[in-house]
């Protein structure tokens, strides 16, 4: 654990590296005592020797090494050089930029796709019959099952990794939309008829209000599932984002850059879960109170 030449028989000091956090720590012991009793100590970063050949913590004991649990401030040190860029191959802002073009790129594009596919399958028999099945085939499968194929149908560019996200996030948006629109209330369509309404305007100012709070929850849970499927999209051949580089981390065991990966990513959904909190409040203020 230390080289004999950094022991000072005169000083009774060693210099070595207890945690395994790159940095030496120092141990004294005054008056020559033998540094046979540092090895129970070593979980402990400094020593000082009482002059009776025991050694005195000046530091609590680690519960857990460095290696499984780093403590708060390594994180946040290592959050600071990867903002610099001093602790990967490109700072944190680049790996944060590819990330969310990817799994926003593929959100947007299920927002696009699934809502009108959902409201479809609500209000049309026939739609509900061409796309419930592959939905329901697909929707329980994890992403790393068909991720392979993807790679072998799309390659490893960027479109195998917004696929695998969008496929991610379409079934959930699609089974909401169609929920939501089952659950509008029939008076409210049959008023609507009533009056002379056509189907279209039905569906135009009746249906997809009355749909828009179950659309909008699925828009939170999707997005969830976005950044969920993000580390297995990074997984291809990927040279940066969040998720690439919490992968690469965990190849030569950097605890600290994984745990500071997931606060990052976890940190951003969560602000975009406080956004989607925001714009359902703007858009429908009368949920939960009708």
């Amino acid at each position: 654990l230390f080289a004999p030449d950094s022991i000072s028989e005169d000083l009774g000091a060693a210099f070595f590296d207890a945690n395994g956090d790159g940095n030496l720590d120092l141990y004294v012991a005054t008056g020559g005592d033998e540094f046979s009793d540092l090895a129970p100590a070593l979980e402990d970063r400094l020593y000082l020797g009482n002059g009776h050949g025991r050694f005195t913590k000046t530091q609590g004991p680690r519960w857990l090494p460095p290696l499984f649990l780093p403590t708060p401030e390594i994180v946040f040190t290592r959050l600071y050089e990867s903002a610099l860029g001093q602790l990967t191959d490109a700072p944190l802002a680049t790996h944060f930029g590819w990330s969310m073009f990817r799994v926003f790129t593929a959100f947007f594009a299920a927002c696009l796709t699934a809502i009108p596919v959902g409201i479809a399958m609500g209000v049309s028999r026939i739609a509900r019959g061409v796309f419930d099945p592959p939905i329901e085939f697909y929707r329980p499968l994890p992403p790393l099952a068909y991720l392979p194929l993807i790679v072998i149908w799309f390659g490893i560019d960027e479109m195998s990794k917004v696929l695998l996200i969008y496929l991610a996030c379409f079934a959930p948006l699609a089974m909401s939309a169609r929920a939501g629109v089952r659950s509008v209330s029939q008076e409210q369509i049959q008023a609507a008829y009533s009056m002379g309404a056509s189907k279209w305007q039905v569906i135009a100012h009746v249906i997809i209000p009355g749909a828009m709070p179950e659309i909008l929850t699925a828009m939170r849970i999707s997005i969830g599932f976005g950044w969920t499927t993000l580390v297995a999209a990074e997984m291809v051949a990927a040279t940066h984002g969040l998720g690439q580089m919490v992968l690469n981390a965990s190849n030569f065991l950097r605890t600290d850059i994984v745990i500071m990966g997931i606060v990052v990513i976890g940190a951003i959904a969560y602000l975009f879960d406080l956004l989607m909190r925001y714009v359902e409040r703007l858009v429908v203020p009368w949920k939960g109170k009708v």
